[in-house]
């Protein structure tokens, strides 16, 4: 949902380490469950409560990828549930645009510099819902230098992470 990429995106940096007032009031670590962590983070008056998790495997092997970052995100006050999106350590190609896949389930996403989303509400629900149910999601993207890329993500504790950030987002 394109509306909500910046209120991604102060999080992101955050848990990246930026620098600057956004420091101050960085995201707080509540719980990792197996392979994802739950954190909150104030942001603009409301609470972003997010789980994440990095890829456990990158191709190909002989290219810097930088971080590999998967986030589902939900604010407090309910403008945007579930919202996944994907961080790269490099600039995403428009085209072909990334796709992430769970079993039988591929969305395609929209790419926004080093961020892909996804575009329609229902996608993300249905990407969300195929996470609980699976155990690896697989995201294939191209560089902006067009490098071909895969990614893998172990799905282990997502529901349980979600579960905890629905919970803090009450």
């Amino acid at each position: 949902m394109r509306p909500f990429n910046f209120l991604i995106i102060a999080p992101v940096f955050i848990l990246l380490g930026a620098q600057g007032s956004y420091a101050q009031a960085g995201p707080k670590l509540h719980q990792t469950i197996r392979d994802w962590a739950v954190f909150t983070m104030p942001s603009n008056g409301d609470t972003v409560c997010y789980v994440r998790s990095f890829a456990q495997d990158k191709a190909p092997k002989n290219v810097n990828h930088g971080d590999v970052i998967f986030f589902v995100t939900s604010w407090k006050s309910g403008i945007a549930k579930h919202q996944p999106s994907l961080m790269t350590g490099y600039a995403f190609k428009a085209a072909p645009p990334p796709k992430a896949k769970v079993g039988s389930t591929q969305i395609t996403m929209y790419p926004d510099g080093n961020e892909a989303f996804i575009e329609e509400a229902r996608d993300e629900k249905k990407l969300v819902t195929a996470m609980r149910k699976g155990s690896v999601m697989r995201v294939d993207a191209r560089s902006a230098r067009g490098t071909s890329t895969t990614y893998e993500f172990s799905l282990s504790g997502i529901t349980a992470a979600l579960q905890k950030a629905d919970a803090l987002c009450k």
